[in-house]
Formats: C-alpha cells, structure tokens, sequence
C-alpha cells in the first residue's frame, strides 16, 4: 500500500494526495458527495466514490488503449486511482454534439436537438467566485498561464482544442454501442511535472457528461437528473445512484470490441516475409489479428482457392492481403474469387518495380481490389474497413491521427524555436 505524503489539493469530489513511495505521482481519492449549481445543491450520497472511480478508470483505460496520453497511471482502490503528478490548467474544456443546457441561454433562439458537425467547442475558466465565465482563445492566451515550465500558448492551445474533439469523438462513438448518445462532455488537461507534456488529466464520470440513451434526454443518465430534481428526497437520490450506477456497469462494456476481424497475408514466397512481418506487426497494433500464408495463384491456383474457402467458410470477417512480386497473380485471382475485401501490397523493386505494379493496377472487369504499396498504410487501410464496425479499433484510427497531428505541431514548434 503506497504511502501517503500530503493533501495537495481538494475538490468538491475529489482529494489529490502526494505519495511517499513514488514520486512524480500523486492518489485520486473520491468523494461520496454530489453537487449542482457550483455547490450551491450538495448532497452526500453513499457509494458514489467507488461508481466515480470505477467509470472515471474505465473511460481512462478505454482512451489509454486507443492511443491517448493521459495522466492516469492504474487503478489503486474502489474509491482511488493514481495519475501523474500534474500542474492543472484551469480551464474546463466543453465539446458539444447536441445544443442543450446552458449553451440555450447563452444562444436564444437555438432550439434544443441542434446538432453540431464539426462539434461546438467552448472554454470556462475555472473560477468558482465568478461561476466559472465563458472565456475565448483570446483570453486563455492574454492570461499566459506557466504551468510546471509550460508556457500556454497558441500551440499548447491548438493542441488541447484538437485533443479534446478527437476525445469527444472516440467516446461518442464508444458509447454509440450501446445505443447511447454522448451529447456533451467538459474535461480537463494538466502538464505532467516530470515530462512538461500536456495531458488529459482530473476525472472524466457521470458529472463530466450528458448521456442520453438511444438518444431520448427523458432517459437521461448522467448527473443533469439530479441538478432538475425539485427536491432532494432519499427516493430521489436513489434514483440518481441507480443512475450512476448504471452507467458505471455500462462503460465497462465500452471496453470490448462489437465485432471480431482478421487480416490474412497471401505471399507468393517466403522470400517476401520481411514485407509480410511489416504489415503484421501494424495490424497487431490496431489489435487486429494477422495471419501469413505462402501460396502461388500461377503455380499452384487451387491451393490458393483452398486457403481462400477456408476463411470463407468459418464466419469471422476476413481482410485478404495478397504480397506477390513480378506479376501479381494472387491478388486478381483472390478478388474474381471472393466476396471478401483484397487488397494488393506488392513489394516493389528497384530494377522491374516500374513495370510489375501494371499487375496490380490494371485489372479486368469485375475485380475490386485496391493497391497499396506500403505495407503499413495495406494494414491501416484493412483497419479502416474493420473500424466500420469494430468501435476499438476506430478509436485506435482516430488517436493516430491526433498524435500525428500533435508530433508534427510540436515539431515546427521546436524548429521555430531554433530558428528565431
């Protein structure tokens, strides 16, 4: 049991307490107690730490595995976990798919169910005297906050904008499995003390968002049932930890695939493997299984027809990869064959390369399969038709591209610096 050093801070539902054993991380502890109104309505209700911390853990697990970096380390009680020590920067993050609430009355005559695409960013600053204002990329620039040695500027900012809609975006999209509809959601980012990264940080449960399933708000699940209630009787407030309750037992499903998939490399020769192993090991981190085979569509067709069926024949949704050298037969003899997606990625060499991706390329009529000479973007784009239907591996495809967005803003950042 890790020991503990000192309150560092303390919410209206959390406390944040430095550890002994392990710096450069702190505990999250959670708080039996409910708030609406900036704390104006409070309420103690038994058991919501353990439901906070249980959602808060599987949502942070959900984003972890998807790509995002965050400050959450692992769970470490029913009622605590423990992050990266981090500087918080006091600004609440809000990313809007379906106008409601407060964004209303701030815009009279938008009428509630306006849906935004691109999403509806807003940005509070966290200040409970003044009822946390609306601020604009202006002022959070102008306030030129230094957090742990970061300057917030416009490139930490751009970064938490496009941070927070790709967040939005993976959660949405998540919570869609189970007929539910993520209609707002407000988080937070911190710098990491040790790393000076920006990173999602604090807690993201059912005070962070609204949840409305299959899309009706008159089934809401998130904590807006206890900001409307008129009166805070106990058969109210059980009703709200039956909510919250549900929620935190539904996340956990967020966290397993919808559907399953595979990916089945074709090499004309086993002199082809270093190609082959490349697309395995991308399919392997977009948790997609990858299988290899060596078969020949010109010296030995009905083998290849015999791997082809046994694919085929077992139910599982199927991606075939075709890697052959010189004149590509396998991939054209695999689509006039099968109904299932081919996707050519043939290795292409300095001398002949020129003339045998013809073989790849121009096909006869009836045949659908698509060329792709690098072997990673074959194995990104077989993820692509499989994230149709598998959220996980979506949410992988959209933290890559946050991430290559973010590594090349930091490097032109860096380049700048050097340059002036």
């Amino acid at each position: 049991m890790e020991t503990l050093l000192g309150k560092l801070n303390e919410g209206k539902t959390k406390q944040i307490f430095e550890l002994v054993d392990e710096p450069g991380l702190v505990l999250v502890q959670s708080k039996d107690q409910i708030t609406a109104g900036n704390a104006v309505r409070k309420d103690q209700m038994e058991g919501k730490a353990a439901i906070a911390n249980k959602t808060t853990s599987c949502v942070f697990k959900l984003l972890q595995e998807a790509g995002i970096n965050t400050a959450f380390k692992k769970l470490h009680s029913d009622t605590a976990f423990i992050a990266a020590h981090c500087e918080m920067i006091p600004i609440e993050w809000v990313c809007r798919r379906i106008a409601t609430g407060s964004f209303l009355k701030r815009n009279p005559g938008v009428k509630e169910g306006f849906r935004f695409s691109p999403l509806k960013m807003e940005m509070f600053f966290k200040d409970d005297a003044n009822n946390d204002p609306q601020w604009s990329e202006e002022q959070l620039l102008e306030a030129k906050f230094t957090l742990a040695g970061l300057s917030i500027g416009q490139c930490e900012v751009d970064v938490m904008n496009r941070s927070t809609v790709a967040i939005f975006e993976i959660l949405e999209k998540a919570w869609a499995t189970q007929n539910c509809t993520l209609v707002d959601m407000k988080i937070e980012f911190g710098v990491n003390v040790r790393t000076q990264e920006i990173v999602l940080a604090d807690v993201i449960d059912n005070d962070s968002w609204r949840l409305w399933p299959a899309g009706d708000r008159s089934q809401q699940k998130d904590k807006q049932v206890y900001r409307d209630l008129k009166e805070v009787t106990p058969e109210a407030m059980q009703m709200v930890k039956r909510n919250f309750e549900w929620v935190s037992e539904r996340v956990q499903l967020l966290l397993e695939p919808q559907a399953s998939g595979r990916v089945v490399v074709l090499m004309g020769s086993t002199s082809d493997m270093a190609h082959c192993e490349k697309i395995r090991k991308a399919c392997t981190s977009f948790g997609i299984p990858c299988i290899l085979r060596v078969t020949s569509a010109h010296k030995g067709p009905d083998e290849t027809l015999r791997i082809k069926a046994q694919y085929e024949g077992d139910g599982t949704p199927t991606v075939f990869v075709a890697v052959a050298g010189r004149s590509n037969g396998l991939g054209p003899v695999m689509s006039g064959n099968t109904a299932y997606p081919v996707i050519n990625c043939p290795p292409i060499t300095p001398d002949w390369g020129a003339q045998d991706v013809w073989s790849s390329l121009r096909m006869p009529s009836g045949l659908g399969c698509s060329t792709i000479l690098s072997p990673e973007a074959a194995a990104q784009f077989a993820a692509q038709i499989f994230g149709l239907t598998n959220h996980v591996v979506w949410c992988k495809l959209r933290a890559s591209m946050l991430n290559t967005w973010v590594s090349l803003k930091l490097a032109d950042q860096k380049l700048q610096a050097c340059t002036i």
